[in-house]
């Protein structure tokens, strides 16, 4: 049974496509079978962080209303492991049928080692459609005092619903900014309450990677943002990896 993990952000502006973008590449390099599943209808951006804009691309809607199977997502030019459902835009979220969602989404952990769901920003229906759903939780935050606050409060509001399974992405980092206002990644930690998943440096290459339609890890294999997806990506499977900047 594959791993089921919702990408979760408290406010837009955090990078969250980009880290899902990121994880699912990383996992995908190593061989993984991987799904990602843009679920911020009417706001879809995962296809321009995957790379993958100038491909056609199939709605989970299209899967879970039965008119195509798990099989015919497409797959990613560069990683053939990796498999794309975006989100529709001819139905709004509300008319969004939760019950033949999950049904997809248990098909897709029997088919796929990891599947990755990108929830638009918020707290609204997109996200409580995506939280019931899933049982693990990536919560990406920004380091900034605003992006702190709204990341607690999603926290607090997925515990109340009996999630626990839910670890901090600390993505945008900028060591400087953080040393200026004397802040360091412990203290957002201990703000939101919750575990670490990672650390993810700001880097100017992950919107290059998107201006070209590319892969940020195709684009910018060594770059100090890649490098991080492939920490966190290692830690995810279990692995013990050292938090960095680097």
């Amino acid at each position: 049974m594959g791993e089921l993990f919702a990408v979760v952000s408290g406010k837009g502006g955090t990078g969250k496509t980009s880290v899902c973008a990121g994880l699912a590449a990383a996992l995908a390099e190593e061989g993984k079978a991987v799904l990602c599943i843009d679920c911020d209808v009417g706001l879809r951006n995962l296809d321009i962080a995957l790379g993958l804009s100038d491909g056609g691309a199939l709605s989970f809607l299209d899967v879970s209303e039965g008119g195509y199977s798990l099989e015919d997502a497409p797959r990613h030019p560069d990683y053939p492991t990796l498999a794309f459902l975006t989100a529709p835009m001819n139905r709004a979220v509300e008319e969004i049928d939760p019950k033949a969602l999950g049904r997809l989404l248990a098909k897709a952990q029997k088919a796929f080692d990891y599947v990755f769901l990108d929830a638009p920003a918020g707290v609204d229906t997109g996200f409580r459609l995506v939280s019931q759903s899933a049982d693990r939780f990536l919560l990406v935050t920004g380091a900034g005092p605003a992006a702190v606050r709204d990341a607690a409060r999603v926290g607090d509001l997925l515990e109340l619903t009996g999630k626990k399974n839910v670890r901090l992405v600390v993505n945008r980092v900028d060591r400087k900014l953080l040393g200026a206002v004397c802040l360091t990644v412990d203290d957002v930690m201990d703000t939101a309450g919750l575990p670490l998943a990672g650390v993810i440096p700001e880097d100017p290459r992950v919107t290059l990677a998107a201006s070209f339609s590319q892969s940020l890890l195709r684009y910018a294999p060594r770059c100090p943002a890649a490098k991080a997806c492939r920490r966190i990506a290692k830690r995810i499977q279990g692995f013990h990896v050292p938090i960095a900047l680097r």
